[in-house]
């Protein structure tokens, strides 16, 4: 046997070569049995099930799928991560990688690609948000298309098709995952709310001009240098707007108390955390109410704040109602953040229950109105 060889591979080589950030990286482990790599790297946890795979300090190591370096190059997910790097630096690729590199194309690298692992339908969405100047080959519509018309998108795990979502919403232009998704008819059924929502109009003119779909994309991109949460509140927003009546379009009356289920509905299949959870909620239920702001009773801006609670919520509401509407309150709303934290109820009015609660209500509301 030749003796063991590890090669960088996949993601980091192509970033590498792209002369991007390597945040993540991956090894190939050749010409090696188990025990052999397990006696250079002793503090490796082995975590595959079907092949072996490794962990060592972070770092994942996989044995060959195939019987040489060339097939296994050619047995992955895209022609552009068909790249292997050795320690000497030589660099081995899949016969498209380079050219597609070049292209700045994104290509399965062979025909059962999306077969033989239905999760890369997303991950092709993803590396599309994150490689936002990479376009999507004629092959990998075609193959995507038919993974959705075969069925194989059913049964994918959720936790794995939320971790391409969680990844492309922290991509530069997160909308790319929602519009190839929709383009090449791979919504169903994880992102079904999204489905025929490139068709309603977002609201009447002169104020709105595009779909729901296209709307809710353009916020997504606004929120994207925030990071992957305000890009989720933008995301499911206006899901209530999927709801509305054909007879009552444009205007889409109570949209955002009906978007609040879908949103926690739409988290909750993908298995999201609760912090994602509770922030789409309140971005479908109450970003109306904050694009309002100014004109909200000062009694309801409080309850609007106490509700949000924290400092980096309201921020986080407040800028996805400037993405919205272009109006950014976020500054007033701090503001008066800062007054109702200041306000202490005397001692003889506290532990009253109920009553110190309705106390404590009008002293805020004074707070505010004083400003």
């Amino acid at each position: 046997m030749p003796p063991m060889k590890i090669l960088l591979v996949g993601g980091a080589v192509r970033n590498l070569l792209l002369g991007r950030h390597v945040a993540d990286k991956d090894f190939l482990v050749s010409g090696s049995t188990r025990k052999e790599f397990l006696s250079h790297f002793p503090q490796a946890k082995e975590v595959g099930h079907h092949f072996p795979v490794f962990l060592v300090d972070g770092d994942e190591y996989s044995f060959p799928r195939a019987d040489s370096l060339a097939k296994d190059l050619e047995a992955r997910d895209f022609t552009i991560n068909g790249l292997a790097l050795d320690e000497s630096g030589k660099l081995y690729a899949h016969p498209l990688a380079l050219a597609d590199l070049h292209a700045r194309i994104l290509r399965p690298a062979s025909p059962s690609a999306f077969q033989a692992d239905p999760i890369r339908v997303f991950r092709a969405a993803r590396f599309l948000a994150e490689l936002d100047d990479f376009s999507p080959s004629d092959e990998l519509r075609a193959a995507m298309c038919d993974a959705s018309a075969m069925g194989l998108l059913d049964s994918l795990s959720p936790e794995r098709v939320g971790a391409e979502l969680t990844k492309a919403m922290s991509g530069s232009r997160p909308s790319r995952f929602l519009s190839f998704l929709q383009e090449t008819n791979c919504l169903k059924p994880w992102f079904h709310e999204f489905f025929g929502s490139d068709t309603i109009p977002a609201g009447p003119l002169p104020l709105h001009s595009t779909s729901v779909l296209g709307h809710t994309m353009e916020v997504m991109d606004r929120l994207a240098p925030g990071g992957p949460l305000r890009v989720w509140m933008g995301m499911v927003h206006d899901l209530g707007k999927t709801l509305t009546s054909s007879l009552e379009l444009p205007r889409h009356l109570g949209h955002d108390t009906a978007g609040e289920a879908l949103a926690v509905a739409l988290g909750t299949r993908l298995r999201l955390s609760n912090r994602f959870l509770r922030a789409g909620a309140l971005a479908a239920r109450l970003h109306m109410k904050a694009g309002r702001y100014p004109e909200l009773r000062p009694g309801t801006r409080v309850d609007l704040l106490t509700t949000l609670k924290f400092r980096p919520m309201i921020k986080d509401l407040f800028i996805l109602c400037a993405a919205d509407h272009g109006q950014d309150y976020t500054a007033a709303a701090l503001t008066d953040l800062e007054a109702i934290r200041a306000v202490r109820l005397k001692p003889q009015d506290r532990d009253r229950g109920a009553i110190s609660g309705r106390k404590l209500h009008q002293l805020q509301v004074e707070a505010i109105i004083r400003i």
